[in-house]
């Protein structure tokens, strides 16, 4: 088989959830978290969409925070750092 037949990139099975969560917090003001039912994941882990999320994230370097509890998984842009004011 020639490589360039071969299909490039990853299509894992949390890419859909994981777009729609991008596209969702893209919609928010920065005061705003998106919450996704752990019910909606279909048997899937929470962590393991935890995971593909931070994959994406650090990729297109949107830097996001999550949290959970037990029904719910949240996700949020974060905070842009604080300019400390300190020189050297």
């Amino acid at each position: 088989m020639d490589r360039s037949d071969v299909p490039q990139g990853r299509k894992g099975k949390h890419r859909k959830t994981v777009a729609d969560i991008l596209s969702d917090l893209t919609k928010l003001n920065a005061r705003q978290a998106v919450k996704i039912p752990l019910s909606s994941l279909n048997g899937e882990k929470m962590q393991n969409l935890r995971s593909a999320l931070n994959r994406v994230t650090r990729e297109k370097n949107i830097p996001v925070v999550t949290s959970s509890d037990e029904k719910f998984l949240y996700v949020w842009r974060a905070d842009p750092p604080q300019n400390t004011g300190a020189t050297e």
